[in-house]
């Protein structure tokens, strides 16, 4: 495989101990359990640290809860830092394949479902929304975080998901065409709402719902969405994915 690209910044130093103590905070978007086995944590740690390819190779030797941290660390790495176009698609759908097998021998695994949607979710932006709507991904997508949810209702990120599934079919074919394909604008803020709600500190909560707020209602929100762009720009990122979130804000704010 390729080398992947370094992560840009400084990187963190979590180890096991370290790790134990901020997993609450650190896990407060996807609600993964705190893992018994040394080392999966071990694997959890390279993520947190910025070392997205080893935690990604680690995770897939171990397998099992590992192939949680795989998914994680593949699909973080393919939207914030691969520049080609076309090996972003391809690891998106790497994702959506192992998180199928993932669901197929742990249907209740929470996880195995989100990172089926993020996956798909990601890959259907990568080829235009509208095209993925016609390929009938959508319902794939929502289904899954609906399921998600249904697992672990605290599972911050899946609200967030699901509050981008709603807002960018609406933004992309509109509220009519968009009923057709189970999209509500009103379903959407709620699900941004709970969001940060559940983890009120998350930069790419923040994010989301400007976008959001921009798609569903236009200008008017967009005093509204600088003021959230500008609170994650300033919040206080605890690892790599987090430092990712919060320089995607300043880009944002720069714009």
């Amino acid at each position: 495989m390729a080398k992947w690209i370094a992560f840009p910044y400084d990187g963190y130093d979590y180890d096991a101990g370290k790790l134990k103590k901020h997993w609450a905070r650190l896990h407060a978007g996807d609600a993964e359990p705190l893992p018994k086995d040394d080392k999966i944590l071990a694997a959890w740690a390279q993520f947190h640290n910025g070392e997205f390819q080893k935690a990604y190779d680690a995770g897939l030797k171990l397998g099992g809860a590992g192939i949680t941290v795989a998914n994680k660390a593949q699909s973080i790495y393919a939207n914030y830092l691969e520049k080609s176009e076309k090996t972003k698609l391809a690891m998106f759908m790497e994702v959506v394949e192992r998180a199928e097998a993932q669901i197929a021998a742990e249907p209740k695994n929470p996880n195995a479902h989100y990172w089926m949607a993020y996956a798909l979710g990601r890959y259907s932006q990568g080829i235009s929304v509208a095209k993925a709507l016609a390929q009938g991904l959508g319902g794939k997508v929502k289904g899954a975080l609906e399921t998600t949810i249904k697992l672990a209702p605290k599972h911050a990120d899946a609200h967030i998901a699901l509050g981008a599934f709603h807002a960018e079919v609406i933004d992309k074919v509109g509220r009519l065409l968009g009923k057709t394909q189970g999209a509500d604008a009103a379903t959407g803020i709620k699900m941004y709402k709970e969001a940060l709600k559940l983890n009120p500190t998350s930069a790419i909560a923040m994010i989301e719902y400007a976008n959001g707020l921009v798609m569903l209602e236009g200008d008017k929100k967009m005093k509204e969405a600088e003021k959230l762009y500008a609170d994650a720009a300033a919040s206080k990122a605890m690892d790599a994915m987090e430092k990712l979130d919060v320089e995607m804000a300043k880009q944002e704010l720069e714009e």
